[in-house]
Parts: structure tokens; sequence; C-alpha cells
């Protein structure tokens, strides 16, 4: 089987693109004041090679944007985020569109999660919104079995392809960051049946250990990883920003790469990049995938 390689980290790039001050919701709402930047960065991780545009709907959730008012939005933003990326998507004449679900109220708090039966109820828009136009659902850093019991839940009856990202203890990659061990997955996997199982927004040194527990499953896995020293006290307090995390000077695009490698060796057949990965780790990644010629990943360095 070969490999898929997924993009990159799309808030991250933003941050790096404009001088606009982050906010809890600043990737959401940079589709509103700068919707060409979400456009072009789709079109950069497809030149890198990547396969897969994951659309800017992580964080469109309303339960997220009722803090500021802008619940009501959710419709037109979800079409907004989906539009530009079918848009990349078309202009490079292949690829995938993935419908992003991130985690309801906050990322990295499993202990603010509202019970599965509830947060399927809530993903339960969302998911109406876009079966129509995804080739996939890409669930995204679920911390904790009831997180993704709940997103798993939502997506059940879509008719389209589902994909789960949990994101593990950057220490202890066995575990997820609620306590709990990976291998606790299994039951929830079995009985969803999801079409893939990933690692997800961890330090790349945990991942391997995630991989491990989750390579029993009987699923298709693989892992995207962030490139954030760690997830810091002041990123777990409420409506968060990005500037609590500290980016990483030493995972440039070869020592991510030598990851990645690492996790397809494992038996990975889907892997990318998450916060702080850019196109040029993904050409990288392209390149040693045999995706990208060398000469081209060299321009995007």
């Amino acid at each position: 089987m070969g490999v898929t390689l997924l993009d990159g980290g799309m808030g991250q790039e933003l941050v790096k693109r404009t001088e606009d001050r982050a906010t809890p919701l600043w990737s959401t709402q940079v589709m509103i004041d700068h919707p060409g930047l979400v456009r072009a960065i789709h079109d950069d991780f497809f030149a890198a090679g990547a396969e897969v545009a994951t659309a800017n709907t992580y964080a469109v959730l309303r339960d997220r944007l009722v803090r500021v008012g802008m619940q009501d939005r959710v419709p037109e933003l979800i079409d907004t985020a989906l539009s530009t990326a079918e848009a990349a998507r078309a202009a490079h004449g292949s690829g995938l569109v993935a419908g992003s679900l991130g985690p309801l109220i906050a990322s990295y708090r499993p202990d603010l999660c509202p019970p599965a039966a509830e947060a399927a109820a809530l993903y339960a828009e969302n998911v109406a919104m876009m079966q129509d136009r995804v080739d996939l659902f890409l669930i995204e850093t679920m911390s904790s079995v009831e997180m993704a019991e709940g997103a798993l839940r939502a997506t059940a009856a879509s008719g389209v392809p589902v994909w789960l990202a949990v994101s593990v203890d950057d220490h202890d990659g066995a575990k997820l960051r609620s306590g709990e061990p990976v291998s606790d997955l299994a039951a929830t996997v079995a009985r969803h049946e999801p079409d893939a199982v990933l690692i997800n927004c961890s330090r790349p040194e945990a991942v391997a250990a995630g991989l491990e527990a989750i390579k029993g499953f009987d699923r298709p896995f693989g892992a995207y990883a962030n490139g954030f020293t760690r997830i810091s006290n002041g990123f777990l307090a409420d409506a968060p920003t990005v500037d609590a995390l500290e980016r990483r000077t030493d995972l440039g695009p070869e020592a991510y790469a030598d990851f990645v490698d690492g996790w397809v060796a494992q038996g990975a057949t889907i892997v990318g990049g998450c916060c702080e990965v850019g196109p040029a780790h993904i050409a990288e990644i392209a390149r040693r995938l045999g995706k990208l010629p060398a000469e081209a990943a060299a321009s995007l360095a």
C-alpha cells in the first residue's frame, strides 16, 4: 500500500504570514479579514506534494464561536473554508478535501469535554453542512476516549470516510493527553470502524509509542506531529492563544522528515504535519516518498 501525504498546519502558517495579533479564534477570523491567505497556503501545500487539503474548519464550531458572538456565522465560515479548499484542489488538478472536526470547547482539555452523546449532537450541525462536499472527515486532536467517541458518533451516518486523529502525552506517547492508555481506544475503534486512526498534534518524539498502540486496531494508521516544544500550562488556560506556545528551533524539514521515515518504517500509510509544520517540511517528506522531484522540494525550502 502506498503512503498518503497530508498537508501541514494551517493555523501556525497563517500566523507566520500576517502581523495580526493572534486571538483564541484567530485562524477562523482570518477567513474574514484575509481570505486570500488560506487559499495561498492550500496552494503551497499542494505544490509541496500534499495530496489532501484539510479545510480550515477545525475551530468553526458553534460552542467556540459563541464566546465572540459569531455563532450565527458557522454556515458562512464553513462554506468559505470548503470553497477555498475546493478551489485549491481544482487549481492543482487532483487531491482530496478533508473536513476538519476539532475538539469542542478547547484543544488538549479532555477535562472540559462534554459527554459523548452531547458532543455528538453539537458536532452534528457541522457534519451535516460538510458531508456532501468533503472526501473525508478528519477528526483531530481528540485527547480522550470520550472525546473520540462523541465525534465518531456524529460522523457515523455521514456516508463519508472518517479518519480519527488522537493527541498523545508529549512525554509518553502510549498515553492520550487524558492519561488513558492509547490502547483504551480499541473498543471505540472496533465499534465505529473509522477508516484510519492517526496520532496528531503531539511532539514527534512521542508518536512512535502511540503508533505501536494503534497498530493493533486493524485499521490503516499514521501520524502528523507538531513543532511545539510542549503544550504549556499557559495554553491550557481558558481561551488561550498560540502566543502561549513556543516553536521549536531544531525541527527543520530534514529533521522532521527523519521522524516521518521512522513512522513509515513502523507501517504508517498516512503522514503529514500539524502546527509549525509548513510547506518546506511537506516537500521534504514528498521528496523522500518519491512524490516530488528533488529540484521542486529545494525550491520550497
